[in-house]
């Protein structure tokens, strides 16, 4: 059975001869050469486009390595496009393979990259171009750059619940259960047991994702990267900044002199965490002033399984890991996602009136729609119900508002109009954000 990628699949659909390189970005492992080699390939097939007018070449394989040179790459695509009537179809896969190589015509100049050879077979009017790729030497987010504004990106995810879960099916809450603990990564689906989807886990870390930004970044404090790693992974879902996880790590070590940990060290290693898609910040967004604040901001992870993982599938706090799961579905369906802050009127000890702040734990925002959505594992008490409410009654406008919750199934809105639903609804029926 095929995992289903429609969301994905329907951008590319949507991006075809855009006359832009189509860039397939995400964190490693997360399907893209499936999409675009498989899925992409069979609706273009199924469309009526002949098998040999899409050129495939995979980097990382024996069969295409002469291809890792970006000059021998361009000739031989132009030798098979160039001035024919049909339209042809490029992917290239595993970009990061890539070789720079001398410039024939001036050998001593600037070096001949893929950027350079792609660039150029998209000047060709029948050409229509698709990479993937990222690793210790190229991480996604950089080829973005070096196509300087002649690309279209589709970031790809780990799966969505609703795709993990039409893959499984099954109990739902069985599937959701799995999912919050061993994540997304297609590849989990095929493994016997859990003690292999663990074991793959915890290797992807160490053997991929560690040693590429090492590799790439040429990071001199790798033990600071990883135990920034790890408070990053204990603390999603709260309220974080360069500074305290420096003081945390300086404290916990003992660190002194030249070993001390600065903030700006910590803020560069998050950036290159947040570039290797491990990571995503979620800044806080002043609902009425109309701005963000610099810091204290959330960081989410990618992927829950990795997450859990690199903790040792140690501190499963249901109310983070659902807040995580949300935000990720809320990116997956296009949403740009920001912590909202509010303020109300309190009394102080002294009883003098002071205003404070209150939290609404995502503003999703697609195009000029936006959506206000607190997510609360259970509501076991009037309190604890007023609390979830009060920041949603402080927005002063009439967009929709919803409290997600784990302990309902049946949907409903209360008397101030506040969508209340349950978890596994939210999470298969995306109409709703």
């Amino acid at each position: 059975m095929e995992i289903q990628r429609d969301t994905y699949l329907k951008k590319l659909v949507a991006f075809m001869g855009s006359g832009q390189v189509k860039v397939i970005t995400g964190i490693r492992r997360c399907g893209k050469s499936y999409l675009l080699h498989t899925i992409f390939r069979n609706y273009l097939l199924d469309q009526g486009v002949p098998a040999d007018c899409i050129l495939s070449y995979e980097l990382d394989l024996a069969k295409d390595i002469r291809y890792r040179n970006p000059l021998e790459l361009a000739r031989t695509v132009r030798e098979q496009v160039d001035g024919q009537p049909e339209l042809f179809y490029l992917f290239v896969d595993e970009i990061q393979m890539s070789d720079e190589v001398p410039n024939p015509y001036n050998p001593t100049g600037k070096a001949i990259t893929f950027y350079d050879a792609l660039n150029d077979l998209n000047s060709l009017p029948n050409l229509d171009i698709y990479v993937t790729g990222s690793n210790s030497r190229m991480l996604s987010s950089d080829i973005l750059t070096e196509f300087r504004g002649r690309s279209d990106e589709i970031r790809v995810h780990p799966l969505s619940f609703a795709e993990y879960y039409t893959y499984i099916g099954g109990d739902k809450e069985d599937a959701f259960d799995n999912y919050a603990f061993y994540g997304g990564l297609p590849l989990i689906l095929s493994r016997p047991d859990d003690t292999a989807r663990m074991e793959y886990l915890k290797s992807l870390f160490s053997e991929v994702y560690l040693r590429d930004i090492v590799e790439r970044k040429k990071i001199k404090r790798e033990d600071v990267l990883s135990a920034t790693l790890d408070l990053l992974c204990s603390s999603i879902g709260s309220l974080t900044n360069p500074n305290n996880i420096a003081n945390a790590l300086n404290t916990k070590q003992k660190l002194s002199g030249e070993d001390t940990v600065a903030p700006n060290t910590v803020k560069s290693y998050i950036g290159h965490l947040a570039d290797a898609y491990l990571f995503e910040e979620c800044r806080r967004y002043d609902v009425k002033g109309k701005d963000y604040f610099d810091y204290p901001n959330k960081y989410y992870c990618d992927d829950l399984g990795l997450r859990n993982a690199r903790i040792g599938f140690r501190q499963q706090e249901m109310t983070h890991i659902m807040e995580n799961i949300i935000y990720n579905d809320l990116r997956i369906r296009g949403c740009e996602v920001d912590i909202g802050i509010v303020y109300g009127t309190d009394k102080s000890k002294s009883g003098q009136t002071v205003q404070v702040p209150r939290e609404i734990d995502f503003i999703a925002a697609k195009g000029s729609k936006k959506t206000y959505i607190q997510s609360a594992y259970a509501l076991e008490t009037e309190e604890k119900t007023r609390a979830e409410n009060k920041p949603l009654s402080l927005t002063g406008d009439f967009f929709p508002k919803i409290i997600v919750r784990h302990d309902i199934r049946k949907r409903w809105y209360d008397d101030h109009g506040v969508l209340n639903i349950g978890i596994l609804d939210f999470l298969l029926d995306d109409t709703i954000v």
